[in-house]
């Protein structure tokens, strides 16, 4: 383990990182120019008319450097850039124009089914989840595959609302990725993550409020939050994707159960409510920070925080020997309990006002 932590690994996800972070000023100002911005509405609390050609910038240099530097297989990884190729493209165009919301389903169910048939990936292996044995799929590995592409597409892009919310979420979760692949020594996937948490990193130079930034630059845009949620379950299902493999099933739904919790929990209250499930509005988590008075970099940090414990606690607990059983049954007790509170979205308004003092 320790010998392939030497100095050469480090120099593509550096070369990665500063190229985003170059690349950005002059395209930022070409996208500008070229007048495609997303400017605030009702919905959209930004004070002015920002490019979202983020997810175009990290996944274009994600994409090149891969194949230039050896880094990423095409043969293995070709179903993934196609897909995200599609994503991206069409990600863009919504951007400009608003593609229909049953077009777009329609597009993520086709790059779901190209990656789980052409590109090998099925979440055909559950593990021990119920404490009776081994769970297997069977021949509903496909559809299941499918589906769970489809959510984390949308839970991604549906979380994208706050200034480097989406993307830190999104280093965090690949981050436990990467630490499982390292210490399973699967390096060719830690390497392959490594590439993509470096060009999120400069990406978050320009979209992360800090001491010297007050507000976002730099937008993902749909293009970018989607293909985000595809890299996610591209790298959950192979991480989890057998009894060898370096994760749990049930780690990884810790892992990435925080965008799952979200988009659920949206999801029951609009149709309780009577509404279209896929209709925007500011009833996500992290809109609860804002109408509670938490500034805008403190709701991000902490929500990328929960997401980084929850990692933790998933990957964690297997490690010490927590039973999956115990963990799944933790894990479902949470997302029923989120859905409940979300229900009535002023509680979780009342109880981030009553935590957050002092810290914020």
């Amino acid at each position: 383990m320790f010998e392939y932590l030497n100095l050469s690994v480090f120099i593509p996800p550096a070369i990665a990182f500063a190229l985003v972070v170059i690349l950005v000023m002059p395209f930022r100002k070409l996208a500008r120019m070229l007048g495609i911005v997303d400017t605030p509405d009702h919905r959209k609390q930004h004070g002015k008319a920002i490019p979202p050609i983020g997810g175009l910038i990290i996944f274009t240099i994600f994409m090149v450097l891969g194949v230039v530097t050896g880094i990423v297989d095409l043969q293995q990884y070709w179903p993934l850039y196609v897909s995200l190729i599609i994503l991206l493209v069409s990600g863009a165009i919504d951007d400009q124009i608003s593609i229909h919301a049953k077009i777009k389903f329609f597009i993520h169910l086709l790059v779901a089914c190209l990656i789980a048939f052409m590109g090998n990936v099925q979440a055909a292996y559950l593990g021990d989840l119920f404490g009776l044995g081994v769970v297997w799929t069977g021949f509903m590995s496909y559809p299941f595959t499918i589906i769970a592409i489809v959510l984390l597409i949308n839970a991604i892009n549906l979380m994208d609302g706050m200034d480097g919310l989406a993307s830190g979420v999104c280093v965090a979760i690949f981050s436990w990725f990467m630490i499982a692949a390292i210490a399973a020594g699967w390096f060719s996937y830690a390497s392959v993550l490594a590439l993509l948490i470096a060009c999120l990193a400069g990406f978050l130079v320009f979209n992360m409020r800090n001491p010297w930034r007050r507000k976002a630059s730099l937008f993902l845009g749909d293009a970018g939050s989607m293909s985000l949620g595809l890299c996610i379950a591209w790298f959950a299902v192979l991480l989890a994707r057998n009894e060898a493999a370096p994760l749990e099933p049930i780690a990884v739904a810790w892992i990435i159960g925080f965008p799952i919790f979200d988009t659920c929990a949206q999801f029951y209250r609009r149709v309780r409510a009577g509404k279209d499930p896929f209709a925007p509005d500011r009833g996500h988590f992290h809109h609860h920070f804002i109408e509670a008075g938490v500034p805008v970099h403190w709701a991000s940090i902490i929500i990328i925080a929960i997401v980084a414990i929850m990692g933790a606690i998933g990957y964690g607990g297997i490690a010490i020997g927590i039973p999956p059983v115990v963990l799944t049954v933790l894990w479902v007790f949470l997302l029923l309990l989120h859905i409940a509170i979300s229900r009535k979205p002023e509680r979780y308004v009342r109880l981030i006002k009553r935590f957050s003092r002092g810290i914020c």
